[in-house]
């Protein structure tokens, strides 16, 4: 049998009851193996499922690197340990995301020669598989190595989880010429195009973010966030203005009725709870970051997510691909 992919059943917005579905959804329609973390009072039925128990719970609030370090018997921080000591083969979260990095990083370190773990986001294009937005939020600082790294990570993921033979690497700036975009970006640029190990395909701008010319798009922790965000702010005024235009009047009801079975699908794809969370690579292990308002539907993909990385054997690769000499 399968090692057990570890939750955190006490994070996020809607734990631990929403969390607690999404497992037990896993399981009965994904056949995964899952193993709840969290303070059993707390949690009321566990629906079935194994529980580890545990004392504290690292609140959204807290302060991410001082809260792992004192609160040891948290919800997140044994889930991390979970993977260390090889008791599960994953670990998922939708708590406080800086405090989720900071469990993953101390308990189960980061994989040989890599600088900094950052964040993969998945980001929907329509009629192929999505791209993938990294760094998109761990590392507000970067230099050009840490950004030619998280390419190679990125590249490595998006090959295991969506099959792309070699994916092509954009470079976030503000122009499609090489001599354009702050000196961090300039130096990446040089870098990655005198990589051979990377398909670098050049530099993409904001419009280029969805859909996307290229499998990955690199870049800072900060802008990515900023950029992650206003596409998620956009898309949901999108939706909002066109629901709103189709409750109009009878006429505009009876078109949105036609038109929604051939809508829905694309809708499905582009919310947040299809994609299931952003993973952190880099580390000796797998740790799935969910939003802080995933529901059971959500939490259900996050786990679908672990468990396809978990047999792709994502972690192998990155590992090769920082240190291609130690395979």
């Amino acid at each position: 049998m399968t090692l057990p992919i570890a939750l955190d059943a006490m994070g996020g917005d809607f734990a631990p009851s929403e969390i607690i579905k999404g497992a037990r959804r896993a399981v009965d329609e994904l056949g995964l193996n899952v193993t709840l973390v969290g303070i059993p009072e707390r949690m009321g039925d566990p629906l079935g499922l194994e529980v580890v128990a545990c004392s504290e719970v690292i609140e959204m609030d807290d302060e991410p690197g001082s809260s792992v370090r004192k609160k040891k018997d948290s919800s997140l921080v044994r889930a991390a340990e979970l993977v260390r000591d090889g008791k599960a083969s994953g670990f998922v979260s939708a708590g406080n995301t800086g405090a989720t990095m900071a469990s993953a990083l101390l308990r189960m370190g980061r994989l040989p020669g890599v600088l900094r773990p950052c964040i993969a986001t998945p980001i929907p294009n329509i009629g192929r598989p999505p791209s993938t937005m990294v760094d998109a939020g761990a590392n507000a600082e970067c230099s050009p190595e840490m950004l030619v790294q998280f390419a190679k990570l990125a590249a490595a993921f998006a090959s295991a989880r969506f099959g792309i033979e070699r994916p092509s690497v954009g470079l976030l700036s503000i122009g499609e010429e090489a001599t354009k975009g702050s000196p961090l970006v300039k130096g990446t640029h040089e870098l990655l195009g005198a990589d051979a190990a990377l398909n670098f395909f050049g530099n993409v701008e904001g419009r280029d973010l969805i859909p996307s010319p290229v499998d990955v798009i690199v870049t800072d922790g900060f802008t990515g966030n900023v950029a992650l965000k206003t596409l998620e702010g956009a898309l949901k005024f999108v939706f909002a203005t066109v629901l709103a235009a189709i409750d109009t009047n009878d006429e505009t009801r009876a078109a949105g009725r036609v038109l929604s079975p051939y809508l829905m699908p694309t809708v499905t794809t582009l919310t947040p709870e299809y994609q299931g969370g952003a993973m952190l690579l880099g580390l000796n292990g797998l740790c799935v970051i969910s939003h802080g308002a995933s529901n059971a539907t959500a939490i259900m993909n996050a786990l679908r997510v672990a468990g396809e990385m978990d047999a792709a054997g994502v972690v192998p690769k990155m590992r090769s691909a920082i240190r291609p000499d130690q395979e």
